[in-house]
């Protein structure tokens, strides 16, 4: 008997000692558990990214419009001083120069072709002056030898027949040199025009291109058009221009002059969620500079065509957003976080989004009662899920999957709706109260 008792009381302190620390485990486990509460409110379906602002309008600062001249084949030059980014300048003020080394090279030699060609052409005038004068003294002699030739026919008249015709055939023979000279004569005037005019065009070829690259020098110096602040443009990498950077032909752009009275924040949006951005869609507006400030603004444009980004695998589409209103602290260049409101709804019942769990064909949650509710769920943003049935406003459920789910019972909607109306039925017979005896919150 003393054994029996024995063993009767060990098992009664074992199984105490089980049943407190049970309770000790589901006491620390619902300590430790998490619940998110359901909420009412405005609800917004957002796509977040990140742009950078400009101006909507600009005048663009650029290089010399004669770099890209074929005759003159200077292809790209380098940026040897710019004035500090942001300085607001004047018509006409200073803002950069550019190397100059490379187009002096190209000048001398430019020059030195030229003074080559100029003696060429002066060569060609003496020779050409000389080749003339001689045939024209040709032609004079052949003149007094055919005056000569008609003397001796005239004087022959009283000789032998044979000697007259002697100096008929003389004469003949003289006056169609003569003749000949006086062709060949009109031949090398032309000749000579024509080779004169070879070498005056080479001559004014080589006086347009030196004329060209004197012109281009010239604007080596860059001067601000007009009145505004100078803000660096962008390199093909993304990099502003500065020092050492090279224009070329096919982007001459040195800086802008933007217009700070109307500014855009131009962004990109990856190919995932590009549907759902629609031109006239409200934005808002944050500046990384001025966190505690807030801008309205507007999907301007939607770019048709994606591109893809230096070190990006992923494809984008540019999105352009007007900016409303004007901030004298805005300038361009500063980076802005861009909220795109792609739908609201008011009042409507939200969750979190992890709260929420998925099979194929249902959407259910973890309640604090013990449950495993069954709910019908609407629109997502990146935080949070429209809950359209199976729960009420302040309704707490697990915000992650429990350790021992399965000792959650499933309830569908039908038996939510039972409960919930029996709840609503006891609360308006008892006068508005709950079972403490508190008035109920509507």
């Amino acid at each position: 008997m003393k054994k029996r008792f024995l063993y009767i009381s060990i098992a009664v302190v074992a199984l105490a000692i089980v049943i407190v620390a049970t309770k000790f485990t589901k006491s620390s486990d619902n300590e430790t558990e998490l619940y998110a509460q359901v909420k009412r409110g405005k609800f917004e379906v957002i796509v977040s990214t990140t742009g950078e602002l400009q101006s909507a309008n600009s005048e663009n600062i650029q290089g010399p419009s004669g770099l890209g001249n074929r005759d003159l084949r200077i292809r790209e030059i380098k940026i040897q001083d710019l004035i500090a980014e942001g300085t607001v300048v004047d018509s006409g003020d200073y803002v950069a120069s550019l190397d100059r080394s490379e187009v002096m090279v190209k000048l001398k030699d430019v020059e030195d072709e030229l003074e080559k060609v100029q003696s060429q052409y002066v060569k060609t005038q003496l020779d050409t002056t000389i080749k003339l004068r001689d045939l024209r003294d040709d032609i004079i002699s052949k003149r007094y030898q055919a005056e000569e030739a008609k003397i001796k026919l005239e004087q022959s008249k009283y000789e032998p027949p044979a000697t007259i015709r002697q100096a008929e055939i003389e004469l003949e023979k003289i006056q169609r040199s003569l003749n000949q000279a006086k062709k060949n004569y009109k031949l090398k005037v032309k000749q000579a025009v024509a080779d004169m005019r070879e070498v005056e065009i080479n001559k004014d070829k080589q006086m347009r291109k030196r004329d060209k690259m004197l012109a281009l020098i010239n604007e080596f110096t860059i001067f601000a058009p007009k009145k505004g602040m100078v803000i660096y443009s962008k390199e093909w990498g993304g990099k502003k221009r500065k020092v050492g950077s090279t224009i070329n032909p096919w982007d001459l752009t040195v800086a802008t002059l933007p217009d700070l009275s109307q500014m855009i924040s131009k962004t990109y949006v990856n190919e995932i969620d590009i549907s759902k951005v629609r031109k006239g869609q409200k934005v808002k507006i944050g500046v990384d500079a001025f966190p505690d400030k807030e801008y309205n603004g507007i999907v301007k444009e939607v770019a048709n065509v994606g591109e893809q980004l230096p070190n990006t695998d992923s494809k984008v589409f540019e999105v352009v957003v007007r900016v409303d209103g004007t901030d004298a602290i805005l300038r361009p260049g500063m980076t802005t976080s861009n909220t795109i409101i792609i739908s609201e709804a008011d009042n409507v019942m939200f969750l979190p989004i992890e709260s929420v769990n998925k099979t194929d064909s249902l959407s259910f949650v973890y309640t604090r009662s013990g449950k495993k509710q069954i709910v019908i769920i609407g629109q997502a943003n990146e935080n949070h899920v429209v809950i359209k049935e199976g729960l009420k406003v302040n309704d707490k459920v697990l915000l992650s999957e429990p350790d021992n789910p399965k000792r959650y019972d499933m309830i569908g909607l039908e038996l939510y709706n039972k409960s919930n109306k029996k709840d609503k039925q006891a609360n308006a017979n008892s006068g508005g109260k709950d079972i403490n005896g508190k008035k109920a919150n509507k």
